[in-house]
């Protein structure tokens, strides 16, 4: 079975495989309500940026599981617009803002996965919240959204201006040491990165997320973290 990242652009649905005769709710494995009992279990463990004190601006990202289009067990991205203001062309989960409306981080998660990859909320068995997580370089405290894709069905590019591309990487590509490295950028951080090709490169916040996952899911491998590649300048050129 292939492991490839399959990904799509804007007209284009990413279709998941559902095996034949599969008319009911997949049962989500035990491993995803690992994910969540370990995180919890150690919540500094599970990020080095914890929220600070005081009132910051909220965000929900929804970290879904669930077949990709070979059917492999996958995690979903997008790859955002290369024309945003910031984190242009970057990696990442569903997700954004907590609005007003919004009745709480998991809806949050949902809508905004709604309108970015048109994903039917009723297919999504949501697991939990893992730890919250501060990102510095845009002062939000992001809520992480555990969640099984139980009834899978079509995805796409919902907002062209906001995403370039539905991405579905399998979790053994992102477990095999061969497609990992560290990446360094000139202010100091160092972190877990994944190349999935034609210049798509999963690193910072998010890949930091998806590195204690794997872990915590048990799928984890032994890979060279001193492989050093110093971040591509398309990234901080887009990172202002």
């Amino acid at each position: 079975m292939s492991s490839d990242v399959s990904r799509v652009a804007h007209g284009t649905p990413l279709v998941p495989l559902v095996p034949l005769g599969a008319g009911m709710p997949r049962p989500r494995p035990a491993w995803v309500d690992g994910i969540l009992e370990g995180a919890r279990a150690e919540p500094e463990w599970f990020t080095r940026y914890l929220p600070p004190d005081g009132d910051q601006r909220q965000s929900a990202v929804l970290i879904l599981f669930g077949p990709g289009p070979q059917g492999e067990d996958s995690l979903l991205f997008i790859e955002r617009a290369h024309t945003l203001r910031s984190h242009a062309a970057q990696i990442s989960f569903p997700g954004g803002g907590v609005d007003p409306e919004d009745d709480n981080v998991v809806a949050a998660a949902l809508r905004e996965s709604f309108e970015e990859v048109g994903l039917d909320p009723t297919g999504v068995d949501i697991v939990g919240t893992l730890p919250e997580l501060f990102l510095p370089v845009s002062a939000y405290t992001v809520h992480p959204v555990l969640a099984w894709w139980k009834d899978p069905s079509p995805v796409y590019v919902g907002h062209p201006d906001e995403v370039a591309q539905v991405l579905s990487v399998p979790v053994s590509y992102l477990a095999d040491p061969a497609n990992r490295h560290t990446v360094s950028h000139p202010s100091g951080y160092r972190g877990p990165a994944w190349d999935l090709g034609d210049d798509l490169l999963l690193w910072g916040f998010t890949g930091g997320i998806v590195n204690k996952i794997l872990e915590l899911a048990g799928f984890a491998r032994e890979w060279d973290s001193d492989h050093l590649v110093p971040l591509p300048e398309r990234f901080m050129r887009r990172s202002s």
